[in-house]
């Protein structure tokens, strides 16, 4: 359980750093360009795809076993660190409450963002996993 904790925080970190930048990237030189939802919509697939090379790369350097159950844990870590820092950073670097950001997720623009957040929290199930079910 140790290694799925691990190689989940890790995962976590990697896609967590990557997203604060090219969300920079996005606010500042993007979205004026060409509006949020089409430069959160260019965002989605590099992080979708680095998030599949992350996962890969922890899987395997932590050596965590295939199991459903264990990786679900791994998933259920991953969002749980990326709701927590979310809220943590939004509210300290963009004074927003809780209830605020969650309307924000409401929006086609968060709700874009949220579901590449969702299959970046899924991809344990699916990468380099064995057919163990236990």
């Amino acid at each position: 359980m140790n290694r799925a904790l691990i190689a989940s925080t890790i995962f976590f970190l990697a896609l967590f750093a990557l997203g604060f930048a090219l969300g920079t990237v996005r606010v500042i030189f993007i979205a004026p360009r060409v509006g949020q939802l089409a430069a959160v919509a260019a965002e989605v697939p590099i992080m979708v795809i680095a998030g599949f090379f992350a996962c890969r790369w922890t899987l395997k350097h932590c050596r965590v076993p295939g199991t459903l159950v264990i990786r679900w844990v791994m998933a259920a870590w991953f969002l749980g660190l990326l709701f927590a820092f979310e809220t943590v950073l939004g509210a300290a670097l963009f004074g927003l409450t809780a209830a605020e950001q969650l309307a924000a997720l409401m929006t086609p623009t968060g709700l874009l963002g949220l579901s590449a957040q969702i299959i970046a929290a899924l991809f344990p199930l699916v990468v380099d996993r064995k057919l163990a079910l236990v």
